[in-house]
C-alpha cells in the first residue's frame, strides 16, 4: 500500500515460464543422434521384450539355453557338424586326426573284447589255460604299445605335411585316445569308412 512504484518496476521480469520447456521441438532441428536402422530398432525392442524381469525367470531362461546348446552339441557329435562341436573336437586338424584314425584298424580298439576273453580264461581253474591268459595279456599290451607308437609317428608326419602352417599340438594324443575306443562308440561319429583315405 505504501510501496513505491520504483521498486516494482525494478523487480526482475525475465523469468522463463515453465511451459517453455514442454514446447514441441522444431521438426527441422537436429536431434543430436543418428536415426537407428529398422533392424536395430526391432532387435532392441525384441531384446527388451525378452529380458527376464525376475531372478527366477533369468535362471529358467539360462537353463533352457543350456539345454538347447547341449542338444545342438549332441546332434553335432552324431552328424559331425563343425559349428556346434565341443572346442576339443573343432578345427580341420582335429577332423583330419579323427578321419585318419577311423580309416584304419587299430589294435587298441579291440582291447575291451580281448580283455573280456582273457579274464574268462584266467578264471578257469586249469594251470595251462591260466598261463595262456597271462601270456595273452602280455602280447595284447605289447601290440597296443607298438601300434600306438607307429600310428603316432605316421600321423605326426602326415599332419606336418598337410598342415605346415597350423598348430597341430595335441592332435596326436587326441587321435591315440580316439583309437582306444571301439569304433561304434566313438564321438563324434566316424565320417569315413575303413580303408578310405582322409
Amino acid at each position: 500500500m505504501f510501496r513505491s512504484r520504483a521498486k516494482e518496476e525494478k523487480a526482475p521480469t525475465d523469468k522463463v515460464p515453465a511451459a517453455d520447456s514442454k514446447q514441441p521441438r522444431d521438426p527441422q532441428a537436429p536431434k543430436g543422434r543418428p536415426t537407428p536402422k529398422r533392424s536395430e530398432a526391432q532387435s532392441q525392442r525384441r531384446s527388451v521384450a525378452n529380458t527376464p524381469t525376475t531372478r527366477k525367470d533369468a535362471a529358467k531362461r539360462q537353463r533352457e539355453d543350456r539345454r538347447q546348446a547341449l542338444d545342438r552339441q549332441r546332434q553335432a557329435l552324431a552328424t559331425g557338424d563343425e559349428r556346434y562341436l565341443p572346442a576339443r573336437d573343432k578345427g580341420p586338424v582335429r577332423r583330419f586326426a579323427r578321419d585318419w584314425v577311423d580309416s584304419r584298424f587299430n589294435v587298441a580298439e579291440f582291447f575291451l573284447p580281448l580283455a573280456v576273453v582273457i579274464l574268462v580264461l584266467s578264471v578257469v581253474r586249469v594251470g595251462a589255460i591260466q598261463s595262456i591268459a597271462l601270456l595273452l595279456w602280455l602280447v595284447v599290451i605289447v601290440l597296443i604299445v607298438l601300434d600306438a607308437a607307429f600310428s603316432g609317428f605316421r600321423l605326426k608326419k602326415r599332419l606336418a605335411q598337410r598342415f605346415p602352417d597350423q598348430n597341430t599340438r595335441g592332435a596326436v594324443a587326441y587321435a591315440l585316445m580316439r583309437s582306444l575306443q571301439m569304433r561304434r562308440l566313438r564321438l563324434p561319429k566316424p565320417q569315413v569308412k575303413r580303408g578310405e583315405r582322409p
